[in-house]
């Protein structure tokens, strides 16, 4: 245990005085959370390593060089599976789409079940804070990310739960799930409720000539 212990302490290291964003939680909280979800699927002490420091690349002055030094090769790969490329010489929100589904192009082709584990997490992690947020704030929460619209955000989660049919038996994958449905497709019990204005939104696609919302709106990209 002493890999995922240096883990932690590097982890917090090099998240201290960040915080979620929009709030004032300290950030070391979402990496342990995501930690402990993949706790709940596996025992591998490398993947629940990678789990920790799985933002350390992406969101701090660290490069996965210093990871392999520090926690060797199979941890670096994981992270560098889980960090996006920024692309910082173009604003955040230009880049959404693209980073997003690279996410889950690397999901679709790995057969590394540590790396959909530790996205899972992590993912996981995030929708527990949007229901939180947004039961708080409402749809003024989605002022706070750089894609403000909703069922893009539906897209990406839905893409990325079935990206990983493996972990489907795993409670962690039907949380996952389950807030999907109820806080994006307004289900509860398997029953629609009434939607809201976000929920009906419908997505003008960007690429591939359908309409990214998934529903049966009669949208057609000019570029199909």
């Amino acid at each position: 245990m002493e890999l995922l212990s240096l883990a932690v302490q590097f982890a917090a290291q090099k998240h201290d005085a960040m915080r979620r964003k929009g709030t004032d939680l300290p950030y070391i909280l979402h990496p342990m959370e995501t930690a402990s979800i993949v706790g709940t699927m596996t025992s591998d002490v490398q993947i629940l390593a990678a789990a920790v420091l799985h933002d350390v690349v992406e969101d701090t002055a660290t490069d996965i060089a210093e990871i392999r030094e520090r926690f060797g090769e199979r941890v670096a790969q994981l992270v560098a599976a889980e960090s996006e490329n920024k692309r910082e010489d173009r604003p955040a929100a230009d880049t959404w789409l693209m980073r997003k589904q690279e996410t889950i192009d690397v999901l679709r082709n790995t057969q590394d079940v540590g790396i959909k584990m530790i996205c899972l997490g992590d993912k996981l992690s995030n929708l527990r804070s949007f229901k939180r947020d947004y039961a708080a704030l409402g749809t003024v929460f989605y002022q706070r990310f750089n894609q403000k619209n909703p069922q893009m955000h539906r897209w990406y989660h839905r893409s990325i739960a079935d990206a990983m049919p493996e972990l489907k038996h795993f409670d962690a994958w039907k949380e996952y799930d389950m807030l999907i449905r109820t806080f994006f497709d307004g289900e509860e019990n398997g029953t629609k409720k009434n939607k809201t204005d976000f929920q009906t939104t419908q997505i003008l696609c960007t690429h591939g000539g359908r309409c990214l919302c998934e529903r049966s709106c009669s949208y057609v990209c000019d570029q199909a």
